[in-house]
């Protein structure tokens, strides 16, 4: 994109986006200023309510104010665990003079990114053609009236971003047509970044597919500290999901190395909190040692789930700790009074990131005294720290002698030093809980919901404790209830301030967003997972319903790809399509693998026919550029090796199905349950008296077993 007005505009406003951390602005019950944002329901947008800058909300009003008065729009988008969204607050638009020269020449529209993802989408593809892909979080776009972006950048200090408002209003008044005609061409390309044409050649994926897709992969995997190589790293469970399946069928001893690799590394590292447990959003360092402190719901539902499939597939003590305490970390951070979960807690506490997670070496010899010398070297503990500001973060390097050697070199029996340091940490977590806390974003979103409710069920599959299934209920109950409307699903819900802590009473909460496709195909997902988690067809008959929605408000026949926004939307200046997969899977690859399965649960060939053309789309980008689709890449496993189907039919399905769960089984399609059920695959599999188990492919079965024993081997 190198049009007249990209260079005019970049050659005023090129610069350095590096701070110092700063305060976040303290809080005061007295305000000089109060805008817009204070009758919204999410926690980013009230944070601004009172800045003196007279911000909008995404709306007509906004619009229609820009258009009327020929002001260029100011769209800032962002969202509550932010660090930089909050310092650009402070420095900028909490400043007098900074908001009177957006409130005289500009309208400024405040988004919460979480709550709006179509926007964002929109207005990232815009800064990521103007940037060559160098964007993030604030976002900050300046847009014709329409709505048009003519400019897209993040963080700015004060100097910088008057200088570019400043210089971007005066261009606008010598050469609006300019600005106008460049404009139009950049949301041209906005709207063909990603689109997706339908493919017809005839394609048959084979294992040799799948093979180069993975062996390109391997390339990009740190295989000394897992993850991919690079200077930050992030989880990224979906490509371990992948990974898994992989190994699980070919046992590729590199792909085996690349998963254990990565998820030891990550619960050694200062990634993980070790105190309370969960992850943080992503690492700073090729190590994993120093995270970006905010702990997000989307990643620790997902990391719930994976590593309880990694310890289907390997059991391991180790593998088990780290999701009972990310569960714990869940309902005890996270979870409302009303079943649903909060969104994330804030980096920052007291105006400085990570403050509440670390530990000067004092602090920690002050709490356990004598046990101290141990925990320190154990956790890599230094007097004048491991970290900045001579403080430390709790991060173990004994993964590489392991906890046994660790233990021995100190002469203390392996048992007893593991009930130690689990009586270490907990002293440390209670000292720990007397600091001021940090923010936490409470408004509830539905796939973010729905990807922890998926994470719940796969660890409730892997340990059978009811524990995971209760909340899991509790939760998919509170999504129905409180977040649907029939079919219709919303994005957001926000408990009312007087409900807050209380019991669940009617009407308490606030639902005010259309829900977006990842919250149908998520919520989807999440369901088939309990369907075959408690063999209730209700779940299942459920996710057919909101797929049936989703194929009639968000389909392109055109393309065989769906919109990421519904029909009952108003139009953006895009209407885009979310295709590869990244923190959290790509809402088509999801959809995509959700018709697949349904296909064959409910025989239903218009579904299979639907995914099979959905992955042909993208068929040449999953096998060149794997790890960003690797959700995608899951659904070409099930091409190349289509999946059992499972019926376990009888009283005794239950058990027999905790009984198959402990084994990592991801090519099976279970079903079944006390009685036959509707599914054509159970007709006449009830047997009086019995319960039978099933294996079977393509509608085909082999002769019914009653052990779980007889129908593993029947599976190979």
């Amino acid at each position: 994109m190198r049009y007249y007005l990209s260079m005019l505009v970049f050659c005023l406003v090129t610069f350095a986006c590096q701070s110092q951390h700063t305060d976040r602005p303290k809080t005061s019950k007295k305000y000089a200023h109060t805008n817009r944002l204070i009758n919204e329901s999410s926690p980013y947008l009230l944070q601004h309510a009172h800045n003196p800058v007279d911000w909008y909300p995404w709306s007509q009003e906004a619009l229609e104010k820009a258009k009327k008065e020929k002001k260029m729009i100011i769209i800032s988008i962002g969202y509550a665990a932010c660090h930089w969204c909050h310092v650009m607050e402070k420095e900028s638009f909490e400043d007098q003079q900074v908001a009177k020269l957006m409130n005289q020449h500009f309208v400024s529209i405040k988004i919460d990114r979480e709550e709006r993802p179509d926007i964002d989408k929109v207005y990232m593809s815009a800064c990521q053609l103007l940037n060559e892909r160098g964007c993030g979080w604030p976002l900050n776009v300046i847009t014709m009236p329409d709505g048009k972006p003519i400019f897209a950048g993040t963080y700015f200090p004060k100097k910088n971003w008057v200088n570019l408002l400043e210089k971007i209003h005066a261009v606008y008044k010598k050469e609006p047509n300019k600005m106008q005609e460049y404009a139009s061409r950049l949301t041209k390309a906005v709207e063909d970044l990603e689109k997706i044409a339908g493919q017809s050649d005839a394609l048959a994926y084979n294992q040799q597919h799948l093979k180069t897709l993975v062996d390109t992969w391997m390339n990009t995997i740190d295989f000394a500290r897992g993850g991919r190589k690079g200077q930050m790293k992030f989880p990224s469970p979906v490509n371990y999901d992948f990974l898994l399946r992989y190994y699980h069928l070919t046992k590729d001893k590199k792909v085996r190395k690349a998963i254990t690799t990565t998820l030891d590394n990550m619960a050694a590292g200062g990634i993980y909190d070790h105190l309370g447990g969960g992850f943080a959003r992503y690492s700073t360092d090729p190590q994993w040692k120093v995270p970006h402190f905010e702990k997000m719901l989307y990643d620790n539902g997902q990391l719930l789930g994976l590593y309880a499939q990694a310890y289907q597939l390997a059991p391991n003590k180790k593998y088990k700790r780290i999701v009972y305490e990310t569960f714990d970390f869940i309902t005890q951070e996270l979870t409302s009074p009303v079943g649903g979960f909060y969104s994330s807690l804030d980096a920052d506490s007291e105006g400085e990131e990570g403050k509440y997670y670390v530990w000067a070496k004092a602090e920690i010899d002050s709490v356990l005294g004598k046990d101290a010398a141990v925990f320190n070297e154990y956790f890599e503990i230094k007097p004048n720290g491991n970290w900045e500001h001579k403080k430390n973060i709790l991060y173990t390097k004994v993964l590489e002698e392991e906890p046994v050697k660790f233990a021995k070199k100190h002469h203390i029996l392996p048992f007893v030093f593991q009930e130690k340091l689990k009586a270490m940490r907990k002293k440390l977590l209670v000292a720990r809980s007397q600091r001021i806390r940090p923010g936490l974003d409470n408004k509830m979103l539905m796939a973010w919901n729905a990807l922890a409710l998926k994470g719940l069920v796969q660890a409730y599959r892997a340990f059978d404790d009811k524990k995971f299934l209760r909340l899991a209920l509790k939760n998919v109950e509170f999504l129905l209830n409180d977040m649907s409307k029939g079919n219709q699903l919303y994005r957001n819900y926000k408990l009312t301030q007087s409900s807050q802590g209380k019991r669940k009473k009617a009407n308490e909460g606030k639902a005010s967003i259309n829900a977006f496709l990842d919250d149908y195909a998520l919520l989807i997902d999440a369901l088939i997972e309990l369907y075959q988690a408690t063999l209730e067809e209700k779940w299942l008959l459920k996710a057919k319903a909101f797929t049936d929605y989703t194929l009639a408000h968000f389909y392109d026949a055109q393309s065989g790809m769906f919109f990421y926004t519904s029909k009952l939307d108003a139009p953006l200046i895009a209407r885009k399509m979310d295709i590869s997969d990244n923190v959290i899977p790509g809402s088509n690859s999801v959809m995509a693998n959700n018709l697949f399965k349904l296909g064959h649960y409910f025989y239903n060939q218009n579904y299979l026919q639907k995914s099979k053309q959905m992955l042909h789309n993208v068929q040449k980008d999953v096998i060149k550029y794997g790890h960003y689709y690797a959700n995608w890449a899951s659904l070409m496993l099930y091409q190349v090796q289509p999946p059992y189907e499972v019926a376990i039919v009888g009283k005794k399905a239950d058990k027999l199905r905790k009984q198959w769960d402990k084994k990592y089984l991801p090519n099976t399609l279970l079903m079944g349950g006390r009685k036959e059920g509707s599914l054509p695959l159970l007709k006449n599999k009830l047997q009086k008296g019995k319960t039978m188990i099933y294996v079977c492919k393509d509608k085909v079965c082999k002769l019914p077993v009653k052990e779980v024993g007889e129908a593993l081997k029947q599976l190979k």
